[in-house]
Parts: C-alpha cells; structure tokens; sequence
C-alpha cells in the first residue's frame, strides 16, 4: 500500500531545468519510495544511480566535463541516490547543470552534514532542499476517518510514523523493525563518515535525552555522565540532529534577563525510535511519560507540517527563571505564536510574563481536543 507522500508535490514544483532538488532524511523513511513515484509521471528518459556503487563514484567525482556529458547521455533527468557517498559531489552537479542544457537533477541522502557540505558552496543558487520525515499525520489523514486516527494516535505515540511500522499491524513486529533500525542504520552515517568509533557513548547519550524530552539539556551534565567533555557532547548531538536521529529548539528572547536561552531542548524525529533506545513499548496506562511523549510528537507533527506545507517558521521554546513556560513558539510572518501542549484536561491560562513581555503575541492550548487541526490542514 502506498500513502501519497506530500513531498511528492513538492519535488514536482522544484524540480526545473539546471536545478538541482536535494532531498534529505533518515533511512527507512520513503526517499527511495519518493523517488520510485515521481519517475512514474515522467516522460522523458532518465539515469537512475546509487552514490554506493564503485563505478558511480568513479564517474561522478570525476571533475571532468567529457566525463560527465558522456555518463549522462541523451537522459534529461539524473537521480542519485545516496549522493554523501560520492566525493566532490557537489562541484560535479554543478558541472553537470552548467554545461548539460535542460538537465534536471535529483540528489537523495540520509544525512545532512556531509551531502550540505560537499554540496552547498558548489551548488549556490542552483538548488533547493527537501526533508523527507517518517510518515505524518498530514499525510495519514488523507486515508483515515477521524475516529480511525484517534484510535491509532496511542500506536503512534509508542511505536511512531515509520512507514512500514504504519503498515505493520502486529505490535511484536513493530518492536523487533524499531529495534532494528536503532541497532543497524541509526547513527550508521555519523559511523561512516565522521570515523566516529564511540557507538556506544553515541547510544547513551541518546539514551539520555530520551530521558529529557521537553526539558533543558546541559552539555556538561551529559558529559560528566558519558566521561566527554561538553564540546563533544554538543559536537555529537550536532550529528545526530543532521542524521535526523533529533532535533534541536533553542529558547526564544528579546535579550530580557529573566529568559532562559542558553540552554536547548531535544525532541526525536521519530516517537518509536525513541522508545526503542530506551526499550519501552509498554502502552500508554503503564507509563509515567506520556506527557513527554505527547509533547515529543505534536512538536515534531508541527514541523512535518511546516516542511510539507512550505510554511516558513523559526521555532524555539520561551522560559523564565520563574519556571514559566511556553512549550513551541513559531516566528513567522513578522509576529508571534506561543503553544502550550497537554495531554489531559488542564486547561491553563497564558503566563503572566508572557503576555507582557509580548503583548502582540498569540497563546493557544493545543490539547487532544484540537491538536489534529494543529499538525493537519483540517480540524
């Protein structure tokens, strides 16, 4: 079965002649799917190839213009996939878009920190990014009934948007493929390309900031834990948030001295991912951090949704000394959005301080009374 990606539309609309489209995003998240559905509608020949393949690597890390004209041919459209793995990757598309008329160009890679920067400089003005996330509710609603979607919100909160733990109906599988993922492709990039030999202080340290969803994460209490300094705390969450393993909320100020901004705060890309670190697939009645987790997901829905919709946001959390709190806020459009996120019947009132120091702000309290209009296009 297929679930229409919104990426889909996406790739469509930026992909033009002498562009190159780069698309992001974990393994296991539907890159290759992606890709397999818009060559479907495509009418002109094109090469498909894998950065992974020796001879590839050869041909594309070339430099040589001949080279390349010749790898090319008379296709209009080239896809290559894996294209971290490739050297000099990015100065070879660029080559390729400058001296190949009317060539459209496709790269795909399951990390960031390698493919932007062998492609960034190179490629200035001649590409465009997408991410490709697990599957979201965006995406699921489309094939659901309201009342389907609330039945299966407690699955995704435990075991995530995967796609193929979406398909999954046995709950064993989803835990043994979760599992899988975590032990064989996780941080496998940051292994791979930054000859990192740490695995498992990387896995602990995950572990760790599993433990504080919705919480600052000092860098020198997690290194005095793993026995690293704080630079290399900060240098590997840094990778893992470019792996799509995390990702990473500073705290919003307008320089006022009672906000806390130093610190930052960390949410998985994947709920299930999560859960498997620290191997808790336990359902929602026997555990103690549903909260977190209901925070976890409706944060990373929320950017699923700026991402797929094009909505142009700076997202950050706002606190006090005082402990006052505003869970998400989103800088778009010249002005300012507060959320704050529960998963039971509270329904609390907008801080004091919050109200003050930013009296043009917007509040709202996104609960499971509202949330789906809040991740979705429709309520």
């Amino acid at each position: 079965m297929y679930i229409k990606q919104r990426q889909l539309e996406n790739l469509r609309n930026s992909l033009k002649p002498g562009k190159v489209v780069v698309v992001y995003g974990a393994r296991r998240t539907g890159k290759t799917t992606l890709i397999r559905e818009f060559l479907k509608g495509e009418t002109e020949p094109y090469l498909l190839v894998s950065g992974e393949d020796i001879t590839i690597q050869g041909f594309l890390s070339s430099q040589s213009i001949e080279k390349l004209r010749a790898f090319v041919g008379h296709n209009r459209l080239l896809i290559v996939d894996e294209a971290q793995k490739i050297q000099n990757i990015g100065l070879n598309l660029k080559l390729i878009v400058d001296h190949i008329p009317n060539i459209r160009v496709i790269a795909t890679g399951s990390s960031s920190f390698d493919l932007a920067r062998s492609i960034g400089e190179p490629l200035t003005g001649r590409k465009s990014t997408l991410i490709q996330y697990p599957l979201a509710q965006l995406e699921l609603t489309a094939f659901e009934q309201r009342h389907e979607t609330e039945a299966r919100l407690e699955s995704r909160l435990v075991y995530g948007s995967y796609p193929e733990v979406v398909l999954l109906d046995d709950n064993r599988e989803r835990e043994q493929y979760l599992k899988e993922i975590v032990s064989s492709y996780l941080y496998k990039d940051i292994l791979e390309l930054e000859g990192i030999r740490q695995s498992g202080k990387i896995g602990r340290l995950l572990q760790l900031i599993a433990f504080q969803i919705g919480k600052e994460v000092s860098y020198t209490e997690l290194g005095t834990s793993l026995g690293m300094s704080k630079n290399t705390v900060d240098h590997y969450l840094d990778l893992l948030e470019k792996a799509f393993v995390i990702q990473k909320l500073g705290g919003f100020s307008r320089n006022l001295r009672s906000e806390v901004t130093k610190n930052s705060r960390y949410y998985f890309v994947d709920n299930g991912v999560r859960n498997a670190l620290i191997n808790n697939f336990n359902q929602l009645e026997l555990r103690n951090d549903v909260g977190e987790l209901w925070e976890n997901y409706l944060i990373v829905e929320r950017l699923k949704r700026q991402e797929y919709l094009l909505e142009t946001a700076n997202n950050y959390f706002w606190r006090t000394y005082s402990k006052k709190e505003v869970d998400l806020v989103e800088e778009r459009g010249g002005k300012l959005h507060g959320y704050e996120i529960k998963w039971g019947k509270a329904k609390p009132r907008p801080p004091k301080e919050w109200a003050t120091a930013y009296p043009e702000a917007s509040w709202e309290l996104i609960n499971r009374d509202n949330y789906l209009g809040f991740i979705t296009t429709t309520a």
